[in-house]
């Protein structure tokens, strides 16, 4: 699992230059930092790990996303790739949010499984230099169903967008 997304971040990435040499700049972005979930289960248990993103602007204030994670804890793991709309205020300190499904993959020891996943959040970015921003916070309520149970989930992120 983990070398697939590594090979879809990739490939984003092989396209988002593609698209700026074509002279799309700025309608592409790509995140990659820390994430945190805390797992609602029982019990209930913290995972850290990372978060890949990239979204295409299809106009300045809204664009389509896709976000790649996978968070672990002693014997646990949980990777979720997530689809959907983001809208956000274009500006030197920029708040989003954003509507995302897709699925879950569940990993506890011997047993795996995967389930539907819904996220809805937002956060703030905050540009460091001409291109490159710091996403000082995202935070979103994460919804799954490994396992046959029910999962809300409170899941946290922070690193570095890229604008192409």
């Amino acid at each position: 699992m983990a070398r697939t997304l590594a090979c879809l971040f990739a490939l984003l990435i092989l396209c988002s230059f593609s698209a700026r040499a074509q002279g799309l700049g700025d309608k592409l972005e790509l995140y990659g930092g820390y994430s945190y979930i805390h797992i609602d289960n029982s019990p209930s248990f913290g995972t850290s790990g990372w978060d890949l993103a990239g979204e295409y602007k299809f106009a300045d204030w809204i664009g389509g996303v896709i976000d790649i994670d996978g968070n672990y804890s002693s014997g646990n793991a949980l990777h979720t790739v997530l689809f959907g709309l983001q809208v956000s205020w274009p500006a030197r300190v920029s708040p989003f949010g954003h509507v995302l499904i897709g699925v879950a993959h569940g990993d506890s020891g011997p047993f795996t499984d995967n389930s539907f996943a819904a996220a809805i959040g937002g956060g703030l970015d905050a540009r460091l230099v001409p291109h490159v921003y710091w996403r000082i916070f995202e935070g979103d309520y994460l919804s799954t169903h490994a396992f046959g149970v029910h999962q809300n989930n409170a899941r946290i992120s922070t690193g570095i967008v890229i604008h192409f």
